[in-house]
């Protein structure tokens, strides 16, 4: 398998996919700059897992590699992937990512300009499932202007400086090396993680509006409360990176600004859903926080990621 020459090759983890996979492989191939290899990671779930091999292993580029549910890891998987790689460039989807047309790849790439950047990301749009409420969430997560963050903008943007996201993000490999790539063993967030030591050792991150994926999720209260204790668990973990820098702020803006929003609209009789849902998120960022005051049986109930902890 011949990588040397590739400029960029395109990581996805894949489990028990739905037709999205199928979306985004037959998008990803129509790209105007068009990814040398798709390296497939797939997460063995027993029979009937969903997984069709058969659709893909013969498209031009495409590599398909399979590992066992206990070795899957956030970063690892990923890491995995990229040391197939021989391209200047690695980028990373996840499996529900729809690309919005042909010119995500592109759009990533000018990002790169000079020697300052090191890593971009996509502007994720919700989907046609989305309600409102998650519309807007996307719209203060993802705004319509491009950028670039820097260790000068750490005061300013807080967490934001560090935001990432490997659901539609390209990596300068050099860099992504240099970094050490992804951190192992982490429940979530290996993307921050990763750019916060790109900020930190003064390169900057470019946001790419004009690269657009579709993905959205529809999480119920329980889910919301599941996510954000991992969340919590993950900025735990790493208070060496998170503890500098204040997230239940961020937070706590875009209830604020997602409630003027609703009333804005008309959409006034949603506020009591949002106000349910922004308590359970709170509640799972607060338990998340103290996890290790926890027993290990209630952490796995509360934990979006129950494989993270073992048997």
């Amino acid at each position: 398998m011949d990588m040397e020459n590739s400029m960029v090759d395109l990581i996805i983890p894949v489990y028990r996919p739905d037709d999205k996979l199928d979306k985004l492989m037959e998008r990803i191939q129509k790209q105007t700059v068009r990814p040398e290899h798709i390296i497939l990671i797939h997460t063995r779930a027993g029979s009937g897992d969903g997984f069709p091999e058969d659709r893909y292993k013969d498209i031009p580029g495409v590599v398909i590699k399979h590992i066992e549910k206990n070795e899957f890891d956030h970063g690892g998987t990923r890491n995995y992937g990229a040391s197939l790689s021989d391209a200047k460039y690695v980028m990373f989807m996840t499996q529900d990512a729809v690309p919005e047309d042909r010119y995500l790849v592109e759009n990533l790439l000018k990002g790169f300009t000079g020697n300052s950047v090191a890593a971009a990301y996509a502007r994720q749009l919700p989907g046609r499932q989305s309600g409102i409420i998650e519309a807007y969430t996307r719209q203060f997560n993802y705004p319509e202007e491009s950028s670039v963050k820097s260790l000068h903008d750490l005061e300013r943007l807080g967490i934001k400086t560090y935001f990432c996201s490997n659901v539609c993000a390209v990596y300068l490999k050099s860099i992504y090396e240099k970094m050490g790539g992804f951190v192992l063993k982490t429940i979530f967030n290996e993307d921050m993680i990763m750019a916060s030591k790109i900020i930190d050792s003064g390169y900057g991150i470019y946001y790419a509006a004009d690269a657009r994926v579709i993905h959205s999720h529809r999480y119920t209260c329980r889910q919301q409360f599941t996510r954000n204790f991992d969340l919590a668990v993950s900025q735990q973990q790493y208070k060496e990176i998170f503890g500098k820098v204040k997230s239940e702020t961020e937070g706590i803006r875009l209830v604020k600004k997602t409630m003027g929003y609703l009333v804005k609209q008309g959409k006034i009789w949603l506020i009591p859903e949002l106000i349910l849902q922004s308590g359970f998120k709170y509640l799972g960022f607060k338990a998340g926080s103290h996890y290790d005051r926890l027993p290990i049986a209630l952490v796995k109930k509360c934990s979006m990621n129950k494989a993270y902890w073992g048997n």
